[in-house]
């Protein structure tokens, strides 16, 4: 017979992560990955828009572009944002505890 053992967390979770008992080196690692992931993705998203774009219309635009004007901006809103979400999270379990 299987026992569940359900550890209380006072934090809860998201997708998996626990919102709580993150450190200050767990907080910024996760705030730089979500910022290149965040980065990559919009560059990827922009390059294949753009590809459409160039293809379809018959435009010539660079797709150099899309680094600067899609993925730079897309990644720094992110990582400040989570930036943010990571500092409260990590105040608020030093606060607490």
């Amino acid at each position: 017979m299987m026992q569940s053992v359900h550890a209380g967390r006072a934090g809860g979770t998201f997708l998996g992560f626990p919102l709580q008992g993150f450190g200050l080196f767990t907080s910024l690692l996760l705030s730089l990955a979500t910022g290149f992931f965040t980065f990559f993705v919009a560059t990827f998203l922009a390059i294949f828009a753009l590809l459409a774009w160039n293809g379809l219309g018959g435009h010539s635009v660079s797709y150099a572009d899309t680094y600067l004007y899609v993925g730079l901006p897309a990644g720094v809103a992110a990582l400040f944002v989570a930036l943010i979400v990571f500092g409260v999270l990590w105040i608020r379990a030093k606060l607490i505890s």
